[in-house]
């Protein structure tokens, strides 16, 4: 599935009925959630049968389309699902992830109905009785390479700087490049970014320290107004735009990062990080998450996948602490940045950790990356 992203250009009571759409798909989101806490729903299909139920009995709600409503109730349904993977794994606390009501929602899913396209491909039409309309569409991307019924689902996004408009286009997407012949290991941090087995470097961009100073300006803007004002509101969509704006910093980063080392490399080798028990340390939880070393993985294994090459997650623990040359473990604390060892090994401790991953890796017949699945099933 191929995700097209365009900025949707409209009048303001365009924007409105949007705001409207949304809300209605809010109401649907949380009503199924009642309905299964309640226990009067046991599975997608009851879900489904109560959008007609609540079309008919809210005269709002039949505003939007009837495949609309069942995309909001499949939302519901699928954070109901994943609550019962996550119990069935065992896993408790705060990140089971009891279903819980939205109280800001900001998009709204149509199906293959209530919508269409231009024939430029230049603009769509919704025509529901939310009372959308025409929205012109601007983006670097061409929809007239995909044909009509490859697009699946369309939806409009609320941010903080506007409307988009998404298209979810059904489509293999697969690349070529020539054979490199190499293997490389990727050690994270947050010193530098990640250093690879043969000791080259990335450095950390950190976007969120580099524009912390405006972030909390932007904070202090918002403090200083009264709840509920209309400067209190313009103040918000400031804020929200500086979050933005470090938000797509740290995925354009990470999307070119790994899409250089996958079309450099034939077999990437990276650490296997559960990066929400690392937050909860709370002197380097902001470091971690401005680092955004999950995006940076999960990017990994898409180009993985797209240009052919294999990736493999190992085990990280005792990376760091193992020699390289000889397997012997030497302790170290966070502060020791160069590894020494007896047997005359000495190198920066992350180049260590990543020829450590590196060799994990060719050994390993355990966790690996979906594109090496797809190269075994070849």
């Amino acid at each position: 599935m191929l995700v097209l992203e365009f900025k949707a250009y409209a009048k303001p009571d365009q924007f409105q009925a949007v705001d409207e759409a949304i809300k209605i798909c809010q109401f649907i989101r949380n009503k199924s959630i009642r309905l299964w806490m309640d226990g009067e729903a046991k599975s997608w299909f009851d879900l489904s049968k109560y959008c007609a139920i609540w079309a008919y009995e809210f005269d709002f709600a039949n505003k939007l389309g009837a495949m609309a409503r069942q995309a909001s109730a499949e939302r519901a349904w699928a954070s109901i699902s994943r609550f019962y993977e996550n119990v069935k794994k065992g896993i408790k606390g705060k990140r089971v992830g009891f279903p819980t009501f939205q109280k800001n929602c900001r998009s709204v899913e149509y199906k293959t109905n209530s919508w269409k396209l231009a024939e430029d491909r230049k603009s769509i039409v919704f025509t529901d009785k939310c009372g959308i309309g025409r929205l012109k569409l601007k983006g670097t991307r061409d929809l007239n390479f995909y044909q009509p019924d490859q697009i699946k689902r369309v939806r409009l996004v609320k941010r903080a700087d506007g409307y988009y408009v998404q298209f979810c286009i059904s489509v293999d997407r697969l690349e070529t490049a020539p054979s490199t012949g190499k293997t490389i290991g990727l050690d994270v941090g947050l010193k530098e970014f990640y250093t690879d087995s043969n000791g080259e470097i990335a450095p950390n961009p950190r976007f969120l320290r580099r524009g912390e100073v405006r972030l909390k300006r932007a904070q202090r803007l918002v403090s200083r107004k009264a709840k509920g004002g209309s400067n209190r509101r313009k103040a918000r969509v400031i804020l929200g735009k500086r979050h933005l704006k470090i938000s797509r910093q740290r995925k354009d980063h990470a999307i070119k990062l790994a899409r250089c080392v996958i079309t450099s490399n034939d077999v990437v080798v990276y650490e296997d990080l559960r990066v929400s028990n690392l937050v909860k340390n709370h002197c380097l939880a902001k470091s971690i998450s401005d680092a955004s070393w999950y995006q940076f993985r999960v990017f990994l294994e898409y180009f993985g996948k797209v240009f052919g090459r294999i990736t493999i997650a190992v085990n990280p623990a005792y990376t760091s602490q193992e020699c390289s040359n000889c397997g012997e473990v030497v302790k170290k604390s966070l502060s020791t940045r160069t590894h020494i060892c007896q047997c005359g090994c000495e190198m920066d401790r992350d180049h260590n950790a990543a020829i450590n991953i590196l060799n994990r890796g060719i050994g390993t017949t355990g966790h690996v990356g979906t594109s090496v699945l797809d190269t075994v099933n070849a």
